[in-house]
């Protein structure tokens, strides 16, 4: 065999990817899954960007206790959109901490003060306690399909991983007039200093483009979700809005919402999360 035909049928290996609906060995009906599902919501795996520099991610797995550790993730950016929420002040790092005001899209915040993200003075650059940074958090929310999973994992993007992440959109699929979901790509990590303390920044790769017939069953799979998170979103907006003070306990949006993706070999029944801290 030449060296020429071995390399390409190794680049063909190395570009597999295996959609939802191309997994193959179920041993489980759909309706054995919806009777387990009975009662229960799903909840999509969250992915932070660590803290302090580090270099490797925290993947949340069957074992809470035990995360997988990895230093970069690979996969298809189903969909991204903008989040954004403001915290008392001092009370932005704490785990349980819950939000004045969130807005699950960047565009209308609900809370305290709410109203239009756009024209909202905490959205503006030197409200921050640094008097440089927004005193609202401003987020970018990637949902990220790893290769033959069925749901893909969250990972909220923080203010210093956005422009990066902007850059690479703008470079890798807005000037090629590609939408995200045509690439599978690599998600890494590397470590910044803002002059006092060290923090991890978000870097981004493109691995390579689906073509023809996996091209056509991830836009398929990607459309179906981007239509569901869309209104699992509006339906989270529209509830915020109408809470009490003593009723907004969850980032902006309640957990009652369910989105359902159907494709040709899998029907999925689940949650959207509530924005991360």
């Amino acid at each position: 065999m030449s060296s020429e035909l071995m390399n390409r049928e190794n680049n063909e290996m190395e570009r597999s990817f295996r959609l939802p609906e191309l997994t193959e060995g179920s041993e489980f009906s759909n309706e054995d899954l919806a009777e387990d599902m009975d009662g229960l919501r799903f909840i999509f795996q969250r992915v932070k960007i660590p803290s302090g520099g580090a270099m490797q991610f925290e993947i949340p797995g069957d074992d809470p206790e035990n995360p997988e550790y990895e230093r970069t993730i690979e996969g298809v950016i189903l969909h991204h959109h903008a989040a954004h929420a403001y915290w008392p002040e001092g009370s932005e790092d704490e785990e349980d901490a819950v939000p004045l005001c969130s807005s699950v899209d960047g565009k209308l915040g609900a809370g305290e003060p709410g109203g239009d993200c756009v024209t909202c003075a905490l959205n503006k650059f030197g409200t921050g306690r640094n008097g440089r940074g927004k005193a609202c958090k401003n987020m970018r929310v990637l949902y990220l399909l790893r290769d033959g999973e069925y749901m893909p994992i969250q990972i909220t993007l923080p203010p210093t991983s956005i422009k990066p992440f902007n850059d690479f959109y703008s470079a890798a699929f807005l000037a090629r007039r590609r939408a995200a979901f045509g690439s599978v790509v690599s998600i890494g990590l590397k470590r910044e200093n803002n002059g006092k303390d060290d923090y991890s920044v978000a870097t981004f790769k493109k691995l390579y483009d689906f073509t023809g017939e996996q091209l056509a069953q991830v836009r398929i799979y990607a459309d179906t979700f981007k239509s569901q998170i869309r209104l699992v979103n509006q339906q989270r907006a529209a509830e915020a809005m109408n809470r009490t003070d003593d009723e907004y306990s969850e980032y902006g949006g309640g957990d009652e919402e369910r989105f359902n993706i159907s494709t040709p070999g899998a029907y999925i029944d689940g949650d959207r999360e509530r924005l991360p801290a």
